[in-house]
């Protein structure tokens, strides 16, 4: 069974993404939204530095961030088709609640930016599993939108980047799993240094 709630090991053991396009209502309300984001905060965060926000795009904002991401393919490709803009705009509009991730790490502090980047993977996948706990699916989402220097623009601060767009719903048909690797390929045991 996927996304099994009847224990903590049984939900990450089980813990499957939803595809934000196929989401549906419910999603989280407005406590259980804030719920997630605290929760999403208690994550490794080395110098305790929160080298991340996390931005709320509401209901009623979706129809302008996808006039938003329209704007940014006809900045940054022109001569783009007609079917991006429309994907674009199916795409602010996927899932009933939204969190933009924006990874904020502290220049020129003693802890290096990758560790702070990690951090802020650490609190999507925080996110991500607090919104399981809660009976709900999540999709980490990246794409050309994360990347966009105009989307960028408009949700981030100089020096912060887009870690991903997180969709939050109901999934609107059952769950399938997903290939997941075999360990033996990714697990090595560190026998001493070679010279």
């Amino acid at each position: 069974m996927l996304n099994d709630r009847s224990s903590t090991l049984a939900l990450l053991a089980t813990r499957r993404s939803g595809k934000p396009r196929e989401m549906v209502a419910p999603g989280p309300s407005e406590a259980e939204l804030d719920q997630i984001l605290a929760i999403a905060a208690r994550t490794p965060d080395h110098g305790k530095l929160f080298p991340w926000r996390f931005v709320i795009v509401g209901e009623d904002q979706r129809a302008a961030l996808g006039e938003m991401l329209v704007r940014a393919l006809e900045v940054e490709d022109p001569d783009g088709r007609m079917a991006k803009r429309d994907q674009a705009i199916e795409f602010a509009h996927q899932a009933p609640s939204l969190v933009v991730l924006v990874s904020a790490p502290i220049a020129g502090h003693k802890i290096p930016p990758w560790e702070q980047e990690l951090s802020a993977g650490a609190a999507a996948m925080n996110l991500l599993t607090a919104t399981t706990a809660l009976g709900y699916v999540g999709g980490w989402i990246t794409g050309w939108p994360t990347y966009s220097e105009f989307v960028r623009h408009n949700l981030c601060a100089p020096g912060e980047r887009i870690a991903g767009f997180l969709f939050l719903g109901s999934p609107g048909r059952p769950l399938e799993e997903r290939p997941r690797p075999e360990m033996s390929q990714l697990v090595r045991h560190w026998v001493g240094p070679t010279n």
